[in-house]
């Protein structure tokens, strides 16, 4: 399998505190991996270290095989778009200037796409309206515009759907997997919330006291949380029958014993 960000034993302290301990995760190419832990489980402070905004103590990580001590991790870097902990945004501007402020700092010779780019995030009609006027939803979308300047293969996304109403939520849910699925964009995305990341996510890492302590599939989740029911039956083949007619899951054990799930 093929990763686009791996950490090794990655650390990280503020004077005594560690914030993150000997913290290995495995993102896959293709993934949308959703990082879960409460507040205060080391999240913002992995993102940060990821995205170059602080050093790690110890371990390593590294960003399409290139490791964080190389010198050209600042290359690889430029594969990655990122809002943390909320968009980087100039609420006096509009949304076509905040974007085109984007494609200054990251040295592009023109504005080629910006046009596709508002229209992707639906922010096309918002003409002279300054963002400060934008509902949340709206702000978190440019913010998305803004990560996806330079056409990066990797978002990372810090709680995207906090303080968002149920359409914000839904809006940036289905934009999500619009980039993940017509556009190939790997997605990192930090949540305390298990039940809307289940929407969206193909693998799991779940972080708890400054470490990931499991990485798992969506598929192997939705296994493991499985209702089973193990029954006895005196005609195999008859049960059987009557379970594909009612499109239920069940395995056969043997020739007496069927788990129904």
């Amino acid at each position: 399998m093929e990763y686009i960000l791996e950490t090794n034993s990655l650390g990280k302290k503020y004077g005594r505190s560690e914030v993150l301990k000997n913290l290995n995760m495995h993102i896959p190419k293709g993934s949308i991996y959703g990082l879960i832990g409460k507040n205060g489980a080391g999240k913002t402070t992995l993102i940060r270290v990821l995205c170059g905004l602080q050093k790690p103590n110890t371990g390593t990580y590294a960003i399409y095989g290139t490791l964080n001590k190389d010198k050209k991790i600042s290359e690889a870097r430029k594969r990655i778009g990122a809002i943390i902990e909320s968009p980087s945004i100039c609420l006096d501007m509009t949304a076509e200037d905040n974007v085109k402020e984007q494609y200054k700092v990251v040295g592009l010779p023109n504005y080629d796409g910006l046009n596709e780019l508002l229209k992707l995030v639906r922010l096309e009609n918002t003409d002279k309206k300054t963002a400060r006027k934008f509902s949340l939803g709206m702000r978190q979308r440019l913010g998305l515009a803004i990560a996806l300047v330079g056409n990066p293969d990797l978002l990372i996304l810090d709680e995207p759907i906090n303080g968002l109403d149920p359409e914000g939520i839904i809006e940036i849910r289905e934009l999500i997997l619009k980039l993940n699925k017509e556009k190939g964009i790997t997605f990192l995305i930090s949540s305390h919330y298990l039940d809307e990341l289940s929407k969206i996510a193909t693998i799991y890492g779940f972080m708890n006291e400054s470490k990931i302590v499991k990485e798992i599939t969506n598929e192997e989740l939705e296994h493991d949380l499985k209702v089973r029911t193990q029954i006895n039956v005196s005609d195999t083949k008859e049960c059987v029958k009557y379970l594909e007619e009612r499109g239920l899951e069940y395995k056969v054990i043997s020739d007496e014993i069927i788990d129904i799930y």
